[in-house]
């Protein structure tokens, strides 16, 4: 993949070293222009993230739906594939898991109950990559067109059985679905909001990567990825793969999904997960698409993001700045990916 050939081969740690300390200069050139301290806000952006136990607690819970959405994407990436459905993916995962949670799993025991709606979370992300799946093989749209516009369909999908049939009869003005059993709440641990959901995520990105690397499996991945020409001369079925690949990843992004209401919130809201596909997807380019490089730049930019809420508490500036500095380093993975292409 272009992103994985530019930022991982082709410079040196020291240039990359070099690029990281240019976004933080001319990030903090903007942040100076805003009345604000730089080196005060990077001190304090750290102290809210690393500095003590409930920051770093904070920073696993942002990273989980991170890691999974950004598999999401660097699944489907093995065969060529550009999907940026994870957000969508995200999206019907949690809402097919409340389904379950309420309708049919609600008086189950955790160790049946949780399984089973990690499992109905994975469906519901699966069967919305269907519909690109289906778009690709078939009619060849291209699947990057597919899942964006999908991603918006499942959010005003979220919200009309929100509005509607999944409404609790507790919210009154403040839509959202009936409370999850506590018997469906991920495990956390004692004294903190950490969730077993992140365990689960460094799971699957470990999966994924060994099946990528070690397996029949992924060396085929990997030679539809490199030429489906020569992939489709030596006999395999390149359009089976991308389908079964964009499956896989959806039910990847599904996960991130049941994670988030069940491991986090305890209902289902319309702005559930809005916003973690897409940062999802700026990990999978930061990383270059690879399965174990996804989770320290999931916690990087899990960091970030908690960050920004040090920053609005301590500096007036508001928490949302932080999308610009995520922005600048799209901008720069694109900028560098471009020149490399050449």
């Amino acid at each position: 993949m272009l992103a994985k050939r530019v930022f991982f081969n082709k410079y040196s740690i020291g240039t990359k070293i070099t690029m990281a300390l240019g976004i933080c200069i001319v990030y903090g050139v903007f942040l100076y222009t805003q009345g604000a301290n730089p080196f005060l806000i990077y001190y304090e952006m750290f102290q809210a993230t690393f500095g003590n136990v409930y920051g770093i607690g904070e920073v696993a819970i942002k990273a989980t739906p991170f890691i999974l959405t950004a598999l999401a994407v660097a699944i489907p990436a093995r065969v060529g594939l550009i999907s940026v459905g994870g957000e969508g993916q995200l999206a019907c995962g949690a809402l097919s898991s409340t389904f379950a949670a309420v309708y049919i799993f609600k008086d189950m025991p955790s160790f049946i109950g949780i399984p089973m709606l990690l499992l109905a979370g994975a469906l519901g992300g699966a069967l919305w990559a269907v519909v690109p799946g289906i778009l690709k093989i078939v009619a060849r749209v291209n699947e990057t067109i597919t899942t964006l516009l999908l991603n918006y369909v499942a959010f005003f999908l979220v919200g009309y059985f929100i509005y509607g049939i999944l409404k609790s009869p507790d919210a009154y003005g403040w839509p959202f679905s009936p409370r999850f059993s506590d018997s469906l709440r991920l495990p956390t641990l004692e004294g903190t909001r950490i969730h077993i959901g992140i365990l689960i995520a460094v799971a699957v990105a470990i999966i994924v990567w060994y099946v990528t690397m070690y397996t029949h499996l992924g060396f085929r991945m990997r030679v539809v990825g490199g030429n489906v020409k020569a992939a489709k001369h030596s006999g395999i079925i390149v359009e089976r793969m991308q389908f079964v690949t964009l499956i896989v990843g959806g039910a990847v992004g599904g996960l991130a999904g049941i994670i988030e209401v069940s491991g986090i919130e305890g209902h289902l809201r319309p702005m559930t997960g809005v916003g973690y596909g897409y940062i999802g997807f700026l990990v999978a380019w930061m990383a270059g698409n690879h399965p174990l490089l996804i989770i320290p730049f999931a916690i990087l930019l899990a960091a970030i993001s908690v960050g920004g809420n040090a920053l609005e508490m301590h500096s007036g500036l508001n928490s949302s700045i932080v999308l610009i500095l995520m922005g600048f380093i799209l901008i720069v993975i694109l900028a560098i990916g471009k020149r490399g292409g050449k």
